[in-house]
């Protein structure tokens, strides 16, 4: 073997090897974690995330580094944020939600990417195809975009003589977007009316409920960074105006929202940590397929629906996965 075939051999085999081996050789791999909340926001993902990763023998601060930056639920500060982690050359980049995620992928095409809860990782141009992401980026859908119609569906189930729907929408937010069309489509063709509230940011909250009580008879929320970080204030708002509220997820119906029907959080979260202990491994994002949930929760919040005066069926209680009482 020539002597620059040797070297080349050499330099092409370290650059392949898996990052857990080069931790072995002193340094510790670096997780950037891009939340798209706030820490007390999503303190519950962080720890779910965590637990996973130290079952998969990951220890912060003993086998890897975690550098933790927060969007706070404002979509213009995720490039920024994104780039920054870039800059200090982390090892994989761990998001969720589809505005992070796409923010990440903007912000490096080298770096390993994994995220979770994004509705349409195919539609949003994250991936090429779920079997085959085709980048650098993989990871775990939440498929928020494609249950529109059930939890329409779910609404008639509560209100027989639902009428007309408002949706409140974060329209920076790609997979939001894609989730109202779906529930408008769905809507126009059972007779419904529609009336849409655009946010962009914290401040838009107050004013998207401003004469909304009188207009609609149930509000649908499409999950994002900005409505969970603003959960609680939507919940206050909409008791004030004597709306049912269905979302996405059981974090929603803890601080007072009325029903969610989607996939649990908590275990895309720990799917999304073994992602990343595969890529921390030497696996490459471009050949892991984008997992999808099997299971999805339907969750009653007994307490907001005496609030607002309303009587659960008993049929559609013994179909909840939860009852909140």
């Amino acid at each position: 073997m020539r002597r620059r075939d040797f070297i080349t051999g050499i330099v092409g085999s370290a650059a392949a090897w898996p990052l857990a081996a080069r931790a072995q050789q002193g340094k510790r791999p670096t997780i950037g974690f891009l939340g798209s909340g706030t820490p007390s926001s999503d303190g519950q993902f962080v720890a779910t995330f965590g637990e996973r990763m130290r079952a998969l023998g990951w220890i912060d601060g003993r086998d890897i580094a975690i550098e933790y930056r927060w969007g706070e639920g404002r979509v213009d500060r995720f490039p920024e944020l994104a780039a920054e982690l870039v800059r200090l050359k982390v090892d994989v980049l761990f998001t969720y939600g589809s505005a992070t995620a796409a923010a990440a992928k903007q912000a490096t095409s080298v770096i390993p990417i994994v995220f979770t809860l994004v509705g349409a990782p195919v539609e949003v141009g994250l991936v090429a195809s779920l079997a085959r992401p085709g980048s650098n980026i993989t990871g775990v859908s939440n498929q928020s975009s494609d249950l529109g119609s059930k939890r329409l569906e779910l609404l008639r189930a509560l209100l027989p003589s639902l009428r007309r729907i408002a949706v409140l929408v974060d329209v920076g937010n790609p997979s939001a977007v894609l989730e109202m069309g779906q529930v408008r489509t769905v809507a126009e063709s059972l007779g419904l009316e529609v009336a849409t509230r655009e946010i962009r940011r914290a401040g838009d909250v107050a004013s998207a409920f401003e004469g909304l009580g009188g207009r609609a008879d149930a509000l649908v929320i499409p999950p994002t960074a900005l409505t969970f970080t603003n959960r609680f204030r939507i919940n206050t708002l909409a008791l004030g105006a004597r709306l049912p509220t269905m979302y996405g997820s059981r974090e929603y119906i803890e601080p007072g929202g009325l029903m969610s029907y989607g996939p649990n959080f908590p275990d895309l979260f720990r799917r999304a940590a073994e992602l990343v202990d595969n890529v921390l491994r030497g696996a490459k994002p471009a050949e892991i397929p984008v997992e999808q949930p099997t299971k999805f929760d339907l969750v009653i919040n007994l307490i907001a629906a005496k609030a607002l005066g309303l009587q659960i069926p008993d049929k559609l209680l013994a179909t909840a996965d939860e009852v909140i009482e």
